[in-house]
Parts: C-alpha cells; sequence; structure tokens
C-alpha cells in the first residue's frame, strides 16, 4: 500500500477517460484516491475529479466513462444557422442542459448534490476551515477577469458554500467558450456574474494545494492530457498561423494556455506530472468512438504506470523541499 496522493486533473474535454485510465492504474498501484486526500480540476478534470470525489468506485468510473454518449452532450439545434443564432443570443451554440442533468445524477448516485455533503473530515489536517473540502474546481469568471476556485471562492460572492450546488460548479467548469453557454452566479449585490471553462485561465492548476508552512504528509500529483515537454521547454513548439480563422484560434489557444505553459518550465512541476499522450485528439470530438475511447484510456493506464515506475517520494523532497533546488512547494493539507 502506497497510502493517499492528492490528484490534479486537466481538462480536456472528451479526452477526460484518459484521467480516468491514470485514475485505474494509481489505485492499481495501492495509491488510495479521495479523502482525506483531496482532488481538483478544470473542465473534463472538474467531472472526473467530482466523481471521484464523490466516492464513486473507480471500476464504476471507468465503466460510466465508457460508456458515455458524449454526442447527447449537443442539445442544441442540428442546424448551423440555428447554432450561429443561439451563439449570437445566448453566447454558446449548446445549451450544456444535458451535460448539467448527467454529472448532476453520477453524484446524486453517490448522495452528493451540496458542497456541505463534501466537508473535508480530517483531524490531522492543518487547513483552514474554508478550504476543507474534498474537491476544488476551477472556473474562470469573465465578469471579474479572475480565475475562481471553487467551492473557495463562494464567499466573494456573498454564497455559503455549503449550500451551493457542485454539479453547477462542475457545469461552470467545463463551459467551453462558444460551445456551451456560460453560466451565471448571482451575488449578494443581485448582480451576477459569468463564469465559463476554468481552462480559459488555468487548465492544470497543478499549484493549487501548495503551501509552504509545513512538509507533505503525501504526494500531490498532476495527470496532463499531453506528451511530455520537450528538451529545452515548450516553448520550442510551434504551430502555423494563418488567415483570420487561425489567427483568432491561435489568439484564443495563446490565451489559455499561457499560465499553465509558464508553469512547465519549472523541473518541480513537471518532475509530479503524469504526462497521458492523446495526440490527434480534440477536446470538443463528440463523435468519438469506442476504439479511440480506450486508446485514450489505455493511454492514461500507460502513462500513471511508467510515471508511478519512477517516483520516489523521499527523493521528490530531498530534491525541492530539503534545501533543493526549490521551485514550487508540494504539501498536502
Amino acid at each position: 500500500m502506497n497510502g493517499y496522493a492528492d490528484l490534479v486533473l486537466e481538462g480536456g474535454g472528451v479526452k477526460g477517460i484518459a484521467l480516468v485510465g491514470a485514475i485505474a492504474e494509481m489505485e492499481a498501484r495501492g495509491y488510495r484516491l479521495g479523502a482525506p486526500a483531496r482532488v481538483a480540476g478544470t473542465s473534463a478534470g472538474a467531472i472526473v475529479g467530482s466523481m471521484l470525489a464523490a466516492g464513486m468506485p473507480v471500476p464504476d468510473m471507468v465503466r460510466v466513462m465508457r460508456e458515455l454518449d458524449y454526442r447527447s452532450f449537443q442539445d442544441g439545434s442540428r442546424f448551423a444557422l440555428v447554432r450561429g443564432l443561439s451563439l449570437l443570443t445566448t453566447l454558446g451554440m449548446h445549451r450544456g442542459d444535458a451535460l448539467h442533468r448527467w454529472i448532476s445524477a453520477r453524484l446524486k448516485e453517490c448522495g452528493i448534490e451540496t458542497w456541505g455533503q463534501l466537508k473535508l473530515r480530517d483531524p490531522d489536517s492543518a487547513l483552514p476551515p474554508g478550504h476543507a473540502y474534498r474537491l476544488v474546481v476551477v472556473v474562470s469568471d469573465i465578469s471579474s477577469g479572475r480565475m475562481v476556485c471553487l467551492p473557495w471562492d463562494y464567499e466573494r460572492y456573498g454564497l455559503n458554500a455549503d449550500d451551493q450546488s457542485v454539479a453547477d460548479a462542475v457545469r461552470a467548469s467545463a463551459s467551453i467558450p462558444v460551445f456551451f453557454r456560460p453560466c451565471r452566479i448571482g451575488r449578494g449585490d443581485g448582480r451576477k456574474c459569468v463564469q465559463v471553462d476554468g481552462g480559459m485561465l488555468s487548465n492544470y492548476p497543478i499549484t493549487i494545494f501548495d503551501r509552504e508552512d509545513r512538509e507533505p504528509r503525501w504526494p500531490t500529483f498532476g495527470v496532463k492530457l499531453s506528451a511530455r515537454p520537450p528538451a529545452g521547454g515548450v516553448f520550442r513548439q510551434w504551430r502555423g498561423v494563418r488567415g483570420p480563422i487561425g489567427y483568432g484560434r491561435a489568439l484564443v489557444q495563446t490565451m489559455a494556455e499561457a499560465h499553465d505553459r509558464v508553469q512547465m518550465d519549472e523541473p518541480s512541476i513537471v518532475a509530479r506530472t503524469i504526462f497521458a499522450h492523446t495526440g490527434g485528439v480534440l477536446a470538443t470530438d463528440f463523435d468519438l468512438d469506442a476504439a479511440t475511447r480506450d486508446r485514450l484510456y489505455a493511454a492514461g493506464r500507460k502513462a500513471a504506470g511508467e510515471f508511478l515506475d519512477r517516483w520516489n517520494h523521499h527523493d521528490y523532497l530531498d530534491t525541492y523541499r530539503r534545501g533543493g533546488p526549490l521551485q514550487r512547494p508540494v504539501t498536502s493539507g
């Protein structure tokens, strides 16, 4: 038995099945995921992370994600003109209601509806009460231009975190801009804030559990849905920019990835990241076939296995905590 591990899951739309593969391999290797350890995620990472934090058994999670028909989440018109009008009037081609109903049902099956049911009860934890939850999901609040971590930041809206819906937060985190309608959350003063996919500001919030005041009781692992950065850093990557559409896409991708790309230059971040290569699959490939799902799941398991074969928590602490070239501290509650 390897003990507990906190987990941070990257967003990636339909590629989320690879996250489940990594989780399955970690559990098979003896890691205990879930309370009293924590999980955080963005978008697809929030979806998978919420089921894990809710206590869904990993075999059930594998089955649920393999059986999921992603096309059902495209709950907008099949006519391009109507989708275009929906984008103009509601800021999204698809309602996102089907996604909300699906994750709400999965969480209810585990007995979870509100954040109060995900309170972390760990007498050995030094976490402040407002951070003592099994799950954290990342959302981009474009009304205030900031990254929001739920349930931690509900107080900024004048809301009681324990009374809020977990499914609502996950739906907000998975609100892919343009594809899904954004979510709106009311503030105590009556105004509403617009929330979209957390990946706009941090698709891979690997430092979310980091602290400097104590040595970790267990490691924090991250699962990233991409290949390992090339030698020399991620900035050696290149993509062509052609025409106004390509230019707009490159601008959005650069804004969405800038924060996380800087982090991947830090050796301490790379050292605790599982890189599941999902090459060729886009986050919005909702027509994913069974063979591709199996390939993604296998990629997640393989990546986690290779990572754990070389992982040594004590070596990590010696290198990045105990007088070594610390880039980011890694500490669990």
